[in-house]
């Protein structure tokens, strides 16, 4: 009987072969996932970056002074230089302890993740670079393996300890060589043309001046003034991210178009310069997502700048029976959208800035629909490039083809942003803290209630607008011990938030939001 397995007898040189073109195809499809998601740093700019910032201040000094200039191309030549030694130990290490090998190149993932996590946060679309090179790794090592086996010899040969010279096949490791190594050169080619394009694009968007957009601060009276509270405003870089696009669109301002069709009665196409010609508007508007959970996080709050829909719809004339828009983003992703709410007065509009600047490209740049009142999924399309004014009964969006409801109104909504659950707070008076919102309608009140006791009043921040979220606060006292309170809000309308927990799908999630904490004395003497 005979069997495979992994020769130690092969060439040494060529399981270290092995390793560099594996470690270096990895590496080149973590760089290229990084660039389709638009990941503020690629996993070896992050361990880059780490490596710079835990270099001593004498040193890095020191290392300043001598090299000048040339000092970081030289770190990163001497990290290149250090992975591709790591690769090809890593490569050795695999024909005699494989488990070793595996936790080398599982081990190198880590230290590119937890370089990520610093640099970068520790959402999904941060980690997944580093989680494809690490697979790639495997996957290439295993292949590797697989083409270096060899027949162990049978009983009735002699066994000999001399390396077999071209055992088990120059051609079939040469093949191999050229496969894994062909899909490293891809990878790494398409992540440099897309990160080229994208570099592009975003010198455009920061030369960018937009007449008529300003910056904004938080207003004062739309502060609670209690520590821990989500801030009023959002930032950009913390402004939730849903979308289903694989690459974010870079889209050179000179190349977008709108186009405004379907029924009405005249087309209308529109360059970026004359969008930002016309008539610019700016509002607080507050968005958040259909998946969004009781007491989650995808809701945030901004200053938009843009041009009314109103305004644009109406100068297209939409014809009788018309009662939808059907909206298409760059990639193909599709919303409908009600008419009446994108020509009525709420404010919905084409928006070219956020927060005083250009949009981010991951939000939209250039352009994108903003629609107070409805759930994302039936109104926000970033990089929108066609509007279509159609009939709801003749058209079908992304989602909806998926199940979601086909209008969406934003449901009325509370959150407790202080205490959080598991948090040890003093006894006595406690301020509990948090937003509420419902687009268009407003608040009226926040009411808490603390271990199912009876609903207490607490008092909002009053912001100019109904269409954002509003800060809340209530002062309760609390005995040493477990406990939990809830929150429910009550709209401008009279609607009480209701306590009947419903999943998202298919038209946004309710019901309370409770946290549980311990409230401990400070002096037990």
């Amino acid at each position: 009987m005979t069997s495979t397995r992994t020769s130690m007898r092969t060439p040494t040189r060529r399981w270290a072969v092995a390793g560099v073109v594996t470690g270096a195809t990895g590496v080149a499809a973590s760089q290229l996932v990084a660039s389709l998601l638009s990941v503020r740093e690629s996993p070896l700019v992050a361990v880059a970056e780490v490596a710079i910032r835990a270099t001593p201040g004498p040193l890095a000094s020191r290392a300043i002074e001598v090299l000048g200039s040339s000092a970081k191309p030289l770190l990163v030549g001497t990290i290149v230089v250090a992975l591709l030694a790591f690769f090809a130990v890593a490569g050795w290490l695999w024909a005699r302890r494989t488990w070793a090998s595996v936790l080398l190149w599982v081990g190198l993932g880590a230290v590119g993740l937890g370089a990520v996590a610093l640099r970068n946060g520790t959402a999904p679309s941060e980690t997944l670079p580093v989680l494809t090179g690490v697979a790639v790794w495997l996957v290439a090592m295993q292949v590797f393996a697989w083409v270096l086996a060899e027949p162990a010899p049978s009983a009735d040969e002699p066994s000999s300890d001399e390396p077999v010279a071209d055992a088990p096949g120059r051609r079939g490791f040469l093949a191999a060589v050229a496969t894994v190594g062909l899909l490293g050169a891809c990878s790494g080619v398409t992540a440099q043309f897309l990160e080229r394009r994208k570099a592009a694009v975003l010198d455009r968007r920061r030369l960018l001046r937009i007449p008529g957009v300003t910056q904004r601060t938080t207003p004062a009276r739309a502060r609670i003034g209690v520590p821990g509270v989500t801030p009023w405003r959002t930032e950009n870089d913390n402004f939730y991210l849903i979308h289903t696009a694989l690459a974010v669109p870079a889209i050179d301002p000179a190349n977008w178009r709108l186009r405004i069709h379907g029924m009405v009665d005249r087309e209308i196409v529109l360059t970026f310069d004359q969008l930002i010609a016309r008539n610019l508007q700016e509002e607080w508007m507050t968005l958040n997502c259909v998946s969004n959970e009781v007491g989650g996080q995808l809701v945030g709050n901004a200053w938009w700048s843009g041009v009314m829909t109103r305004d644009l719809l109406r100068e297209a004339g939409p014809l009788p029976g018309a009662d939808a828009v059907l909206q298409t983003s760059d990639d193909g992703w599709t919303c409908s959208t009600p008419l009446d709410a994108m020509t009525d007065d709420r404010g919905a509009m084409i928006a070219v800035a956020m927060n005083g600047e250009p949009l981010p490209l991951e939000h939209g740049f250039p352009a994108r629909t903003i629609v107070p009142g409805l759930y994302g999924y039936t109104s926000a399309c970033k990089w929108v490039v066609d509007l279509e004014v159609t009939r709801f009964s003749d058209v079908q969006s992304y989602w909806t083809e998926r199940g979601w409801a086909e209008q969406a109104p934003v449901r009325l909504a509370s959150r407790i942003d202080v205490p959080r659950s598991g948090d040890e707070v003093p006894s006595g008076r406690l301020a509990v803290a948090g937003v509420a919102w419902q687009q268009t309608v407003g608040i009226s009140e926040v009411q808490v209630s603390v271990d199912g006791g009876a609903w207490t009043p607490g008092r909002i921040a009053s912001p100019s607008t109904d269409d954002t979220w509003v800060q809340w606060a209530a002062d309760v006292r609390v005995e040493p011990g477990e406990h939990r309170v809830r929150v429910r809000a009550v709209s401008k309308a009279g609607e009480v938030q209701t306590g009947v927990e419903r999943n998202p799908l298919p038209d946004g999630a309710s019901g309370w939001h409770e946290v549980s904490f311990t409230a401990v004395d400070d002096d037990p003497l």
